[in-house]
């Protein structure tokens, strides 16, 4: 029996990873029960809330665009999923970009924010991320501008700390007042136990921001502890601490050869791969129970 009588919405940061997988699923035309969730984005989460009573749903925006666009991609998804319901609305657990595109929904588009029950953040940049910055002011946006034929990339642009200071303040005071309830959930690791690819950009944010989980800094996942709007409206961000040590690869259920520690334990890989992102399901669950 489900504790929860709303359904779940999982949304997906910028530039998933797992994006062959998504096209090889059109082009065979398998659906997502036919193919599983061993290999998503959110490994292996959706099958195990399911398993435990609970209504989810896969959501899939833009690879790469820009934070409006995904928003009213996520916005159609939502209705879809709403569609024919009377009296309902949605928990969204989102991660890095997808909290930023279901902020953006709610604030930007008419209506949204009366079927959002809550929004449930984990290592999203609310604050912006010093990485983005960085790879800006070093030519990205010449990149971006220049794959814009061939991919749409703009949504770089949305993580920068400006662009997120100027919606924040923008976005303060219907935030504030809406009737959604906002959580996040901010882990870190220690440089050598990040996922290798994030190791430099984990060192970038260390300088600036301190604490990372390899993209974004804990400060920018933990965003505000309380909005005040300009009418004196107040609302609390219920602020939560990741229970187990993982960058930003692992928040996701995915394990990576950094967690061997020492890497003389490799033949134990398989093992400790699954216990960790057992781990890690056990973490969304409990999410979940908190919505009830």
């Amino acid at each position: 029996m489900a504790t929860n009588r709303f359904p779940i919405v999982l949304a997906h940061g910028i530039a998933r990873f797992d994006i062959l997988r998504e096209i090889l699923m059109q082009k065979a035309g398998l659906t997502e029960n036919e193919l599983g969730d061993a290999f998503h984005y959110f490994k292996g989460i959706k099958s195990h809330l399911e398993e435990n009573g609970f209504e989810v749903y896969h959501t899939s925006v833009d690879f790469a665009g820009s934070v409006d666009l995904r928003a009213r991609q996520l916005s159609d998804q939502v209705n879809r999923i709403l569609s024919g319901r009377t009296d309902d609305n949605v928990h969204i657990i989102a991660h890095s970009m997808g909290g930023l595109d279901a902020r953006h929904m709610i604030v930007d588009i008419g209506g949204m924010a009366d079927k959002v029950a809550s929004v449930n953040t984990i290592g999203t940049p609310h604050l912006g991320t010093s990485f983005a910055d960085f790879g800006i002011s070093q030519g990205g946006h010449f990149v971006i501008k220049g794959l814009e034929p061939f991919v749409d990339l703009g949504g770089f642009n949305d993580l920068t700390t400006a662009a997120c200071e100027v919606f924040n303040r923008r976005a303060r005071d219907k935030e504030a007042s809406n009737k959604v309830v906002y959580r996040t959930y901010a882990s870190s690791e220690e440089r050598d136990l990040v996922f290798l690819p994030l190791q430099l950009s984990w060192s970038i944010i260390n300088r600036s921001e301190g604490e990372n989980d390899g993209l974004v800094s804990v400060r920018s996942q933990q965003w505000e502890g309380e909005l005040t709007g300009s009418d004196g409206s107040r609302k609390r961000i219920e602020q939560f601490r990741f229970p187990v040590p993982a960058d930003h690869l692992n928040q996701v259920g995915w394990w990576d050869l950094q967690e061997i520690n020492p890497v003389l334990d490799v033949l134990n890989a398989p093992k400790l791969a699954g216990e960790y992102e057992s781990k890690i399901k056990a973490v969304y669950l409990e999410i979940a129970k908190r919505l009830s």
